[in-house]
Order: structure tokens, then C-alpha cells, then sequence
């Protein structure tokens, strides 16, 4: 899988991307993990591919970086097509009550992130698929692939994943929802460049990570969900402080699961 790839051709590699990337970078807003999370998750995952990975994504997204695909399901909301505004929504999440499991809720009946992944899973296993439908279904696997890493993307069916869950930040109305998409990155006050520094991981995390199980992810994101509602509806910068080592560490594994996920789809007969 990554035999090839040590450590210090990552750095060469992660220095490269650094510099393309730096053309796309935008001030952050909400959304999943925010734009800025979802491009710098996006271009991180570039740097774990293989050859044979990055020629089928170069095959289907030209000369679109994965940071641009990362956002694209995002910035496709607004699209007043029946698949947008009736069919995708539920892509972005998946729900998980307390104390189960996601076999024991399976999804519902319009999809949600589990389904759609295997839909765009089928698609690119396609020889026959047109181009258009390959390039939908990239840039939507690998933003749903991070949105399921965000905790709060992995509901309890309560509170619609936290955006009903009200609370004051420093005094201002929000929802826990936005503290996870956006506030706790904010609160790292880091750039673009410096998030995709502070996020790669060596290679041996790179392999304790490895996993294109998207039940995995889930099962992660719950247990983690399950312990970030906070006893008071009142939070300061000592909430986001606390809790920033854990967005980190999943905002860095959605990244190696992307690149997981890709190898297993892109190149499935690839021997590396």
C-alpha cells in the first residue's frame, strides 16, 4: 500500500502541494469542518496516494486538486437541481442513536453518508460511467469521507447533529454544531499552510490510520460525540482549548482515510 513511500518523500511531496495549494486557500466559514478544513484535509490526502492513485484522480478531475474537490459538495448546496436540493442533503451525515450502532439503525430510507458512499464507490468501479458522473462522485466521497470524521456529522437523532443543540460562545448565540464545523479551528488562529504542517502524520500513524471502512469512522465519531456535550450552555476558549487536540486528530485521520478510500477504489487491482 505505502511500501514505496517513506517518510522523507512525503516531505518533498507535502512541500510541492504546499505551494499549489497556496492559490486556492480562502478565509474559513461554516459548513462541515469549514472550507479550510475540508482543503486542507483534501490536500493531505494527496500527499498519501500513489502513483497509481493520483493518475486515476488526475483522470478524473484534470487539473482540479483534491482541496478544490474537497469543498465542491458545499459549494454545490445552492444548485436548484432536484439532486441537490432533494437527494443530497442527507449525504452529509449519518445517525447513530445512543448506545447503538450503526447495524443496529441501518440507514434510512432517503441514503445518508454510508449509502451514498457506496454509491460513489459502484460509480467509479464503473469502466462505462460517464466522466461527469465519476467526477461528482470523487469530489462527494472524499467531502463525505471528512464530514463523517467530524464528530457531530454522526448524529444522535436528537438534536439534528447538534445544529438545535443552542449555546452562547463568549456571550453570542450559536449552536455546538458550528463550534465543531468552525470555532475550534479558529481557536488554533493557524493558516491554511501551517494546519496542513501541523496535521501530517508520520508514516506509522499514517498506517495505524489506514482504513477505507467507513463503519470504522462512524463508530469513532460516536464515541467521541458522546462525550463533547458540554454541561453548560455557556462556553469560552477554554471548551475550544480542551477540545482541539481531538478535532485535530480526526480532522488528520479523514485525511489518510481519503487517501485510503481512494486506493481502494481508484486502483483496486494496484498490487502496492
Amino acid at each position: 500500500m505505502l511500501n514505496y513511500l517513506h517518510f522523507a518523500q512525503l516531505k518533498i511531496i507535502l512541500a510541492g502541494v504546499l505551494c499549489i495549494a497556496l492559490s486556492t486557500l480562502q478565509m474559513p466559514v461554516a459548513w462541515g469542518w469549514g472550507p479550510q478544513g475540508h482543503r486542507v484535509a483534501g490536500a493531505i490526502t494527496w500527499t498519501y496516494l500513489s502513483p497509481s492513485a493520483r493518475e486515476a484522480v488526475h483522470a478524473i478531475l484534470g487539473d482540479q486538486t483534491l482541496a478544490e474537490a474537497s469543498t465542491w459538495a458545499d459549494r454545490m448546496r445552492s444548485n436548484p437541481s432536484p439532486f441537490w436540493q432533494e437527494t443530497a442533503g442527507p449525504y452529509h451525515y449519518a445517525t447513530v442513536p445512543p448506545g447503538q450502532t450503526y447495524a443496529d439503525t441501518g440507514p434510512p430510507v432517503r441514503g445518508d453518508a454510508v449509502t451514498a458512499l457506496q454509491l460513489f464507490a459502484n460509480t467509479l468501479l464503473q469502466d462505462d460511467a460517464a466522466l461527469v458522473q465519476k467526477q461528482l462522485a470523487l469530489r462527494f466521497a472524499l467531502h463525505i469521507i471528512q464530514d463523517l470524521h467530524q464528530p457531530l456529522h454522526v448524529g444522535n437523532g436528537k438534536d439534528r447533529g447538534g445544529t438545535r443543540y443552542w449555546i452562547k460562545l463568549h456571550g453570542k448565540p450559536t449552536n455546538l454544531h458550528r463550534i465543531w464545523d468552525t470555532e475550534i479551528l479558529l481557536a488554533a488562529k493557524r493558516s491554511d499552510i501551517d494546519w496542513m504542517r501541523h496535521l501530517h502524520f508520520t508514516e506509522e500513524e499514517i498506517r495505524a490510520g489506514w482504513s477505507a471502512d467507513p463503519i470504522i469512522w462512524i463508530e469513532e465519531s460516536v464515541v467521541l460525540r458522546d462525550k463533547l456535550y458540554p454541561k453548560s450552555a455557556l462556553l469560552d476558549a477554554e471548551y475550544l482549548l480542551t477540545w482541539l487536540p481531538e478535532a485535530e486528530r480526526r480532522l488528520a485521520l479523514s485525511a489518510v482515510r481519503g487517501a485510503a478510500w481512494i486506493e481502494k477504489y481508484l486502483v483496486p487491482d494496484d498490487p502496492g
